[in-house]
């Protein structure tokens, strides 16, 4: 990936803000014209730094209030297996999230739900139907301090 000057991460970090800013606010506000901002947007997109754009909705807004993180740990660590299980774990639509990780379990998930009812009904399904997994470990939020997609474009990680 090509190196980033401070005018693309002005660029990423304004577009985090606002990602439907009109092109020519943006220009303005980075200090170069409509033309040389836009070829930098299309390059920052075309060289999958800038991924996408998306609404950022209220989960309440929508019945998926309640956030649980499962941890699931596998019967047999195979690349056969992981492969199935990111085939199958695909096709949940209240899991939101998913990594592998290193530690006692295999599987981090992060899921959003409407209440305890569909979490149960969630584990169970995670539990019967995902391909190897054997044991799990949940957490349910009580509050949700800090939610962000924001990276610190200008500082760093």
């Amino acid at each position: 990936m090509r190196e980033l000057d401070r005018t693309d991460r002005r660029i990423l970090v304004l577009l985090q803000q606002d990602g439907r800013m009109a092109l020519s606010e943006l220009a303005e506000r980075v200090g170069l014209s409509a033309t040389p901002t836009a070829e930098r947007v299309r390059r920052l997109e075309k060289d999958g730094v800038i991924q996408g754009y998306h609404a950022r909705i209220n989960p309440r807004a929508v019945a998926c209030g309640q956030l649980v993180f499962v941890e699931l740990r596998l019967a047999t660590k195979s690349a056969d297996l992981f492969e199935q299980f990111r085939h199958e774990i695909m096709k949940q639509p209240n899991i939101v999230e998913c990594h592998l990780v290193s530690g006692d379990f295999d599987y981090l998930v992060k899921a959003r739900i409407a209440d305890m009812s569909q979490y149960r009904a969630l584990l169970g399904d995670i539990l019967l139907n995902l391909p190897g997994a054997v044991e799990s470990r949940s957490y349910v939020v009580v509050e949700e301090v800090k939610e962000t997609q924001t990276l610190p474009v200008l500082e760093g990680c």
